[in-house]
């Protein structure tokens, strides 16, 4: 499979304890972790960058996390979802893993969420589920506790991703991604140091929503 670059709009809307919506434009890799770009400048894609051991591959390393989950892809593909090392640097608030049995059919999904504190979590997705239970510390305005309702169909043409955070008491956060396939000099010219953007603008509104008043909830001890 050729990578396939998509362009997106990614739309974060928050509805308590106060109203706050931004939006963002970035691009996306579609990767095949057994045919893995190389050797380009503008976009490498590393194990040091996600879960796992960094000195062993990042096919190596899912295989790894799903055998610990008792799925055996016997070969399998895994296409991934995520943003590529660019000039130096990276930062992937969610990459997605979509594992196939040797047949094709749909294993397991895994939904890798980072932080902008250094932290990552990876959640697994059987067939037919779309709801985990929130066990990572993303938002310093949010509390662990609740759950994700993950909507993570595998993109063709178009990409629609959408992640929304149950609490008691309602639906307080959702996240989208909505894009399309773009030609990589399209994407690149229109998005420029995409992660560096990314990780700024996620920061500023951190900010805002601090200066706004919204109480912080501590970092809780992360295991690794």
């Amino acid at each position: 499979m050729k990578p396939a670059v998509y362009e997106s709009t990614v739309r974060h809307v928050r509805v308590s304890p106060l109203r706050h919506a931004f939006s963002y434009r970035t691009y996306q890799w579609l990767v095949d972790l057994d045919e893995l770009p190389r050797n380009r400048w503008y976009a490498s894609f590393e194990a040091r960058d996600h879960v796992g051991n960094p000195q062993h591959s990042l096919r190596r390393n899912a295989d790894e996390y799903l055998a610990a989950h008792g799925v055996n892809l016997e070969g399998g593909r895994i296409l991934l979802l995520t943003n590529a090392r660019t000039a130096g640097h990276v930062f992937n608030p969610l990459s997605v893993y979509w594992c196939r049995h040797r047949d094709g059919s749909l294993a397991a999904v895994i939904a890798e969420v980072h932080n902008t504190y250094g932290g990552r979590h990876r959640y697994l997705i059987e067939p037919g589920q779309t709801r985990v239970a929130k066990e990572f510390y993303v938002s310093p305005f949010f509390a662990v506790d609740g759950s994700y309702r993950m909507t993570l169909p595998e993109p063709d043409d178009r990409l629609a991703l959408t992640v929304a955070l149950d609490r008691a008491g309602g639906r307080p956060f959702v996240a989208t991604v909505r894009g399309r396939r773009r030609s990589l000099r399209t994407a690149v010219l229109r998005n420029p140091f995409v992660t560096l953007a990314v990780a700024a603008r996620i920061r500023f509104q951190g900010i805002r929503l601090y200066l706004r008043g919204l109480p912080v909830h501590p970092r809780p001890q992360e295991t690794p």
